[in-house]
C-alpha cells in the first residue's frame, strides 16, 4: 500500500515515519526544499525521542521517501494525508489557508481515486471545504475522478509521539463512504491486529472529537490550578488534594497536577479555535472561556510570588531558570509558560540565566541576546538570587543542595511544577515557594 503525507512538521513527520514502520510505502511532501534535503539525510527539524533513528531506518529500507513534488507523491497512492499547520488567526480561529491550498494542489494533480484525509487539527466543517476545493480543481481540468474525504485526527503527545502513534488508546476516523472506510481499515490493519480500537464515525464527529479531547484535558489542568490558588488562601496543600481526588476512578490521576499553566502547539491553539467556532454559532462555551482565562493568569503566578518575596524590587537581580520547553522531552516553546515568565522578569529589569537540555537553540530564536545560557544546570546558578524551576526535566529532580548553596547568592527556590519536597528544601536552608502548597511538615 502506498500513501502520501503532505507536510513534514511534527504531525506529518511522525505520521509518515510511523506508517512506514508498519510496512506502508510512504512519501512525505513539503515545499521547503532545504528541509526535504536534510530529511533525506535523516536530519530532522524537531526533537522527538526515537524519531531520528526511525526515519533513518525506514529510509534505508526504502519504505520512507521525501520529496517536494506533490504530483510524484500521488502516483499510485491510495491515501493522501493533509498534515500542514493550522495556526491561529488574529481572532483565535484556525487558519485553513495551508490546508485548502494542499486540497487545491491535490485536485490539480490527482490521477486516480484517492482518499484525502485531514490529519491536521481542523475546525468542524473543514472536510466540506476540502472537498469543494478538490472538486473545483477537477472541474477546471475537466477530469472525472472519484475521491472521498475523511478525518483522522492525531492524539500525539510531544515527547511520547512514537508510542502514541504505534500503541494508540484509540484511532478515530471520520468517513462518508464504505469505500473510504475499507481503505482506512486496511491502512490501519496492523493496529487492529494488536487490538488497538479503531472508531469509525461521521466526519463532523471526528473533527470535533479532537477538539473536545484537548479541551477536556486543558479543563482538568486549569481546574487544578484554580484549586491550587485556593489552597494557598485556605492553608491546604494541592498535592494532598490531588491524591485525595485522583484515587476516585471517576476522576483519575492524569492531568490533575497543578503548575504554571499549559502551553505547546495544541492546547492553547485548540481551545481558542473551538471557542471561536462556538461563538460563530452563537453558542458561547463559557466553561472553556474560563479555562483559557485561568491558564493565562496562571502563567503569571510564579512572577507574582517572585515579586512578593523580593518586595517588588527585581531590578538588577539575577534569576536562574531551569527549563524552557513547555514540557519535558521536547524543544517546543510555543505558548510555553517560560516565555511569559522570562519576559516579565526582563521587563522588571532583572537578568535571566537559563538552561534546558534541548530547547536552548529554540529559546535563542525567541529571546535573542536578552538572556544568557548555561552549559549545564549548575552553570546558571552562579550568583543567582533565586532558582525558578519551570520545566520538570528528570535531571532537575534531584539537585545537589550543597552545590546550590555554594553557587547561589540567595537561597530561594520557586518550584513551578511542585517536584520538590518543601521539607527537604527547608532542611537544606532554602526558602521554598510552590504552587498551591506551603513550607512545613507534610502529611502522607
Amino acid at each position: 500500500m502506498k500513501i502520501s503525507v503532505v507536510g513534514t512538521g511534527y504531525v506529518g513527520l511522525v505520521t509518515g515515519t510511523c506508517f512506514a514502520e508498519t510496512g506502508i510505502n510512504v512519501t512525505c511532501v513539503d515545499i521547503d526544499e532545504k528541509k526535504i534535503n536534510k530529511l533525506k539525510e535523516s536530519i530532522i527539524p524537531i526533537f522527538e525521542p526515537g524519531l531520528e533513528t526511525m526515519v533513518k531506518k525506514n529510509l534505508e529500507k526504502q519504505r520512507l521517501f521525501f520529496t517536494t513534488s506533490l504530483k510524484d507523491s500521488l502516483e499510485g497512492a491510495e491515501v493522501a494525508f493533509i498534515a500542514v499547520g493550522t495556526p491561529p488567526g488574529e481572532d483565535g480561529s484556525a487558519d485553513l489557508r495551508y490546508v485548502l491550498e494542499v486540497a487545491r494542489q491535490i485536485g490539480k494533480n490527482m490521477t486516480q481515486y484517492l482518499v484525502v484525509v485531514t490529519k491536521s487539527t481542523v475546525p468542524i466543517g473543514t472536510s466540506v471545504k476540502v472537498k469543494a476545493a478538490i472538486r473545483d480543481e477537477l472541474e477546471k481540468r475537466g477530469a472525472q475522478i472519484e475521491f472521498d474525504v475523511a478525518s483522522n485526527p492525531e492524539f500525539l503527545k510531544e515527547g511520547n509521539a512514537i508510542d502514541d502513534f504505534l500503541k494508540p488508546d484509540r484511532i478515530v476516523v471520520g468517513v462518508e463512504s464504505e469505500r473510504a472506510q475499507r481503505i482506512m481499515s486496511r491502512l490501519y490493519k496492523p493496529f487492529l491486529l494488536n487490538n488497538h480500537p479503531i472508531l469509525f464515525m461521521d466526519i463532523p464527529s471526528a473533527e470535533l472529537t479532537k477538539y473536545a479531547a484537548n479541551a477536556m484535558l486543558a479543563t482538568k489542568i486549569s481546574f487544578m490550578n484554580d484549586m491550587a490558588n485556593l489552597c494557598e488562601l485556605v492553608g491546604a496543600d494541592i498535592n494532598m488534594v490531588r491524591k485525595g481526588i485522583g484515587t476516585d476512578n471517576r476522576i483519575g490521576n492524569k492531568f490533575i497536577y497543578a503548575g504554571i499553566g499549559y502551553g505547546g502547539s495544541c492546547f492553547p491553539k485548540d481551545v481558542k479555535a473551538i471557542i471561536k467556532t462556538a461563538e460563530k454559532l452563537d453558542h458561547p462555551l463559557r466553561l472553556l472561556m474560563a479555562v483559557e482565562a485561568i491558564n493565562e493568569d496562571q502563567k503569571k503566578v510564579m512572577v507574582g510570588k517572585v515579586r512578593t518575596h523580593f518586595k517588588n524590587d527585581l531590578k538588577g537581580k539575577t534569576f536562574a531558570v531551569w527549563g524552557l520547553a513547555f514540557k519535558p522531552n521536547t524543544d517546543d516553546m510555543r505558548e510555553a509558560p517560560s516565555r511569559v515568565i522570562i519576559k516579565q522578569l526582563l521587563d522588571a529589569g532583572a537578568k535571566v540565566k537559563a538552561y534546558d537540555p534541548v530547547a536552548i537553540e529554540e529559546s535563542k530564536h525567541v529571546f535573542g541576546n536578552d538572556i544568557t545560557y548555561g552549559n549545564d544546570p549548575y552553570d546558571v546558578l552562579i550568583d543567582a538570587d533565586a532558582l525558578l524551576l519551570i520545566t520538570e526535566w528528570p535531571e532537575f529532580r534531584m539537585p545537589n543542595f550543597k552545590v546550590l548553596d555554594k553557587l547561589m547568592k540567595q537561597k530561594v527556590i520557586f518550584d513551578g511544577r511542585n517536584i520538590y519536597d518543601p521539607n527537604e528544601i527547608a532542611e537544606n536552608g532554602f526558602v521554598y515557594y510552590g504552587i498551591g502548597r506551603k513550607s512545613g511538615k507534610l502529611l502522607g
